[in-house]
């Protein structure tokens, strides 16, 4: 099968186990998901439900105890380190709900970030996005400059800057008020729909989620849709 025919991404029969002193944790019991391209999925479920944890597998960020993620047709955790490294570059964007924004650099240095690991510019391409994102007068500022939904739009270019495949985003809005989260998540499916991207979201709120293509609810390891 082709990277053409194949799905952007998909979960292979995922396990997830944690040992905690003499206790083993079962946060994800052989799941299964198949995203289709182009598709807006919302993550949904309780507090300490392993959400972020299926982020991070989904991601290539964390390995699962059993199972596989396929990026493409192309597995994530029987490739090497480096492999795996190198196809999060290339293929896939993360926002995370604390920006993670570095503090010494401007935003458009930020946002160039992960085009200069790749081995390119991405001088042009970064300042395209931030003014896409409404940044454009804001490009020389540091993250201490700007307020909280901006360093999120920020992160968003960011995540945006490689033209990845698949974008993840975990409670994007979870350290904005609702009006500036709302206004975030507006824009943040915007760009999605416009660009074609695959996107992925966890959120604890299952209002925002029904923006979505599909809602699913973590519950008791596996995926369940509403």
């Amino acid at each position: 099968m082709t990277d053409i025919e194949s799905p952007p991404l998909q979960a292979v029969n995922v396990h997830r186990r944690y040992v905690v002193g003499d206790k083993t944790l079962h946060v994800l019991k052989g799941l299964q998901l198949t995203v289709r391209p182009g598709e807006t999925v919302f993550l949904c479920g309780k507090s300490g439900a392993g959400k972020t944890t299926l982020l991070y597998v989904l991601g290539g960020l964390e390995k699962p105890t059993e199972g596989d993620v396929m990026l493409r047709g192309q597995s994530l955790y029987q490739a090497t380190a480096k492999e795996r490294s190198r196809m999060r570059n290339a293929d896939m964007g993360f926002v995370f709900q604390h920006y993670f924004l570095l503090p010494e650099l401007t935003a458009l240095e930020n946002v160039m970030l992960p085009a200069m690991i790749g081995g390119k510019d991405g001088r042009e391409r970064a300042k395209e996005l931030l003014s896409r994102v409404g940044l454009a007068e804001r490009m020389e500022h540091l993250p201490a400059e700007l307020s909280g939904g901006e360093q999120q739009r920020v992160a968003i270019a960011r995540a945006l800057v490689n033209d990845p495949r698949v974008l993840f985003a975990d409670e994007p809005t979870g350290n904005l008020d609702a009006g500036t989260g709302g206004g975030v998540m507006d824009m943040l499916l915007e760009v999605v729909k416009e660009s074609g991207k695959t996107l992925i979201v966890v959120t604890h709120d299952r209002q925002m989620a029904l923006r979505g293509d599909r809602r699913l609810i973590l519950q008791d390891g596996v995926l369940v849709e509403e």
